[in-house]
């Protein structure tokens, strides 16, 4: 199998990304836009169908640009943002899909928290609005039908692999993910299943990340242009598949991701739970690996709001250029960025937004500076809570659109007060990631012939003056987000 072909599939909240791959480096990309709806406050939902089509645009862009690399595709690796219900009967989806940002389930969570008080470190972390649980119980509550009705409860990607195979299944990131799974066994909990009114057979089977789940089915090789039966592994979660796609995969190994969510992600060779500190404790793609996350909803999604909020039409890259500029003087300004609730530390789906320190000499550039260190600052909130734990990663990649912006880069390590590692061509991470678990489950490899770091990465280093800023700057962060907690 000297010439290996894999498509890797990675399915975000706001495009589907697809790459054409050995298995070790990209070949080509293409991407297609995938919709969100928010039909009422602190929902957010998608429909399954789009992710479909999504799918299929983005093949046919690649089939169309390397036909002969897409002809010997052999394997399928799929990722997607985690926390998503998706209920089919008969193979349809009963609703849309209730996304990892929908608040709508706060109080399930908290009745779950209460009612399974040590299932906590079973399940990872505490029950959370976003996580796929307390939606079956919110849909238990108010939409009784729907949930006794379906055969199956899939998280998305595992919903395109249905569309590909025909076959119901999940790996450990996704299953961890719902917040049913007993991380230590990466076995499905029975008490907490039960809690939510789902039975153990509306759960799909869990395998591990590279295992082969099954074959693409004739139909969607029509689809896809591709030939039938090509195999489709388990894959995984979008946040375990970013750290396959930079091989991060020993202990110790670390990244922020800062997407539209972001995330601080460490791997681990045994399951740490700590949720006392709302870090998520999780199974990884690998058998014999875990790692834990601090997971942020808002990561760059902020600044594409205040972007456009602010001057509607115009690069967002010029705008920073204009932030730039005023670097020199101390930013008088505070920004707390959650738009869309949050998760670590403070687990508070109903929390919004705000700004202090606004006078009549505010500009612009003053409030879009204020929203990318506010945005940095809730990453230095979340990473001192991690390594409070005892976790301290010995290396810190950076990940994802965010990091295109060398200035936000410096600010976030500076607000971190250590180095990060800049990752060229980083938006392919977790699609390259699941197509290293299809070329693993087809060649037999060893973690460390496949999963391997990049060979090229550029440090950035804190700026003395601007952490010696955001180190003074992190208590009254802290103090704005208490003193505004109670006003929703």
């Amino acid at each position: 199998m000297s010439r290996i072909r894999v498509l890797g599939v990675d399915l975000g909240t706001t495009a589907l990304k697809a790459v054409l791959s050995d298995g070790r480096r990209v070949i080509g990309a293409a991407s297609a836009p995938v919709p969100t709806r928010r039909p009422r406050p602190l929902w957010s939902e998608q429909a399954p169908a789009d992710w479909w089509t999504a799918l299929a645009s983005a093949c046919k862009a690649l089939a169309l640009r390397h036909p002969g690399d897409w002809r010997q595709i052999s394997g399928i690796g799929l990722s997607g943002h985690m926390h998503g219900a998706v209920l089919l009967k008969d193979g349809k989806p009963l609703r849309p899909c209730i996304l990892h940002n929908d608040g709508r389930a706060a109080a399930e969570a908290l009745a779950l928290n209460t009612q399974l008080p040590g299932h906590a470190g079973v399940a990872g972390v505490r029950a959370m609005a976003g996580f796929t649980a307390p939606k079956l119980l919110w849909l238990k509550e108010h939409e009784p039908g729907v949930l006794a009705a379906a055969d199956v409860v899939l998280s998305p990607k595992d919903y395109l692999r249905f569309r590909l195979t025909g076959s119901f299944a999940t790996d450990p990131v996704d299953a961890s993910g719902m917040w049913l799974l007993d991380v230590a066994k990466r076995q499905w909990c029975p008490e907490i299943a039960a809690a939510c009114g789902v039975a153990l057979r509306q759960l799909p089977a869990i395998r591990e990340g590279n295992e082969i789940a099954g074959a693409l089915t004739p139909a969607a090789a029509k689809t896809l242009g591709l030939a039938s039966g090509i195999a489709v592994v388990a894959g995984t979660g979008d946040a375990a598949a970013n750290t396959l796609g930079l091989g991060l995969v020993e202990e110790g190994d670390g990244v922020i991701s800062l997407g539209t969510a972001a995330q601080i992600f460490v791997s681990k060779r045994a399951h740490v739970p700590a949720p006392a500190q709302n870090i998520h404790a999780f199974a990884h793609a690998l058998p014999g690996l875990w790692f834990q996350m601090a997971a942020m909803l808002n990561g760059a999604s902020p600044l594409a709001w205040a972007a456009e909020l602010l001057a509607p039409g115009e690069k967002i890259t010029t705008l920073l250029k204009q932030v730039e500029k005023g670097m020199g003087r101390p930013s008088r300004l505070l920004f707390l960025p959650y738009l869309t609730g949050e998760r670590t530390p403070n687990d508070d789906p109903a929390m919004r937004a705000a700004f202090m320190g606004l006078d009549a000499g505010t500009t612009r550039a003053d409030l879009l500076r204020a929203t990318l260190e506010g945005i940095a600052l809730s990453l230095a909130d979340s990473y001192e809570v991690l390594t409070r734990t005892g976790t301290v990663p010995h290396v810190l990649y950076a990940v994802g659109g965010g990091f295109k912006s060398r200035l936000w880069a410096e600010m976030i390590a500076s607000a971190l007060g250590r180095s990060l590692s800049l990752i060229p061509a980083s938006e392919t991470g977790g699609a390259l990631g699941v197509a290293r678990l299809a070329r693993q489950a087809l060649t037999g490899e060893a973690d460390a012939a496949v999963y391997t770091k990049p060979a090229r990465s550029s440090v950035v280093d804190p700026d003395p003056t601007w952490q010696a800023s955001f180190t003074d700057l992190l208590p009254k962060y802290r103090a704005l987000y208490q003193a505004l907690r109670p006003i929703r």
